[in-house]
């Protein structure tokens, strides 16, 4: 229900805004006379068009997504299936399966779903996200036959530990946010690597915690605290090896080393499959077919979102709350300069593609090497995309009850953008 009365509110939010914008470009003058010169400049007569024009687009949008999906989605379907029945899943699932059961406890040892989340996360943590969604979609999809929980309509306790884990994010190579900085005319488009590599495994964490916490499953277990123990050291491990690394090796490696695992896992799916005698292309062609009609599934679900996320943001409510954000810190802090990068954080739970197009206007305006230039991209890099995730996530399986999936995703937000702040005051003044 929650999910649904925060959908609701934006359509609510987002009209009552663009009433206030008319109603301030109409008393333009009169608002500069009583010295309300932020509200004048707010003032919009057309933001009721760009809003009726924005539902067009996102609409739009979403079936343009869908289709890149339905590619996508078939691809991968497919060489998921190649990679059950050769048993290379199999392989992978038996070697998670300690953490995996003791994490997701209603979910069966060696079942499926934890080769298919292994898979989604490892492409997660690589910066591989065409590869990661069909993989989350296929673990959805597996999840679903194993949920009660209101008669597989709504979210189980394994479901939403596994949307979680996945809208906290964690990235361990951020290779599209080094691109945008240096397209931007970074002087090192590396030197964020650190800070969000530290941002988003706080992110993680604090979204691990939550859903534990609520889920009542202890982390103090011996074999949870040694593979914690293990991620942790892998990830400052990850960072001593770049931080001591010249910038176009970092970026060449980390290129390198994406692209290079996920061909990797490609072929040795089909050889282990051809070892088994698997007849290959008939395996992948089943598995497609499931990628297909699940990309169709998502379709609605992503015209709600998407409509709803747009009107919040031509309507000007984001830029508003930042400004008032601003005067708010303003009144008992000396240094507001992260109020400026808020709006990337603020609209990466809502849109990713608009939460880049912030990043690089942020960038422009104040400089890929400045203070807000580089929290901006700390902010893209360490949080993920919530309510586009849940809502494609929930509407491949039909889930229409999230339970606490979108509070708890938002919480692991709020523990990576906190985060993001402290490391660059740290990291860059």
């Amino acid at each position: 229900m929650a999910f649904n009365y925060i959908w609701v509110s934006f359509f609510v939010v987002a009209f009552a805004v663009a009433l206030f914008r008319v109603l301030c470009y109409f008393n333009h003058d009169l608002l500069l006379e009583m010295g309300f010169s932020a509200l004048a400049k707010f003032g919009n007569k057309e933001v009721l068009q760009e809003m009726v024009q924005s539902t067009f687009n996102m609409a739009e949008t979403s079936v343009e997504i869908t289709i890149y999906l339905m590619g996508i989605m078939t691809l991968w379907m497919g060489i998921m299936k190649v990679g059950e029945e050769g048993g290379a899943v199999n392989v992978l699932t038996r070697m998670v399966s300690p953490f995996f059961k003791r994490l997701f406890p209603g979910v069966p040892a060696n079942h499926p779903a934890i080769g298919s989340m292994m898979m989604n996360f490892s492409a997660n943590m690589l910066g591989l996200d065409n590869a990661a969604t069909p993989l989350g979609l296929k673990a959805m999809d597996q999840l679903q036959t194993l949920n009660e929980e209101g008669k597989g309509e709504s979210a189980s306790n394994a479901m939403i530990m596994f949307i979680v884990l996945n809208t906290s994010g964690l990235t361990l190579i951020p290779v599209s946010v080094m691109a945008l900085r240096a397209q931007a005319g970074a002087a090192n488009p590396s030197d964020v690597f650190l800070p969000i590599l530290l941002a988003t495994y706080f992110a993680s964490l604090g979204g691990l915690i939550a859903v534990s916490i609520k889920q009542k499953i202890s982390l103090l277990q011996p074999v949870l605290l040694g593979w914690l123990a293990a991620i942790t050291a892998f990830v400052f491990g990850m960072m001593y090896l770049f931080n001591n690394m010249p910038q176009y090796r970092v970026n060449t490696i980390s290129s390198l080393f994406g692209n290079g695992v996920i061909l990797t896992i490609i072929i040795l799916f089909i050889l282990m499959a051809t070892r088994k005698k698997v007849n290959v292309y008939n395996a992948f062609i089943d598995g497609a077919k499931e990628g297909f009609q699940v990309a169709i599934k998502v379709l609605p679900y992503l015209v709600a979102m998407l409509v709803a996320i747009g009107l919040l943001r031509v309507s000007g409510t984001l830029p508003g709350i930042t400004y008032l954000l601003k005067q708010f810190f303003s009144a008992f802090l000396t240094d507001t300069r992260f109020v400026d990068a808020l709006p990337t954080a603020l609209m990466k739970p809502l849109s990713g593609s608009g939460a880049r197009g912030m990043m690089v206007d942020q960038m422009q305006t104040f400089g890929a090497d400045g203070f807000v230039g580089r929290l901006a991209s700390i902010f893209q890099g360490s949080t993920e995309t919530t309510f586009y995730t849940l809502a494609v996530y929930f509407g491949a399986v039909n889930i229409k009850n999230t339970r606490y999936a979108l509070g708890a995703g938002l919480f692991a937000d709020l523990c990576g953008i906190i985060a993001s702040i402290f490391i660059a005051y740290l990291f860059f003044g």
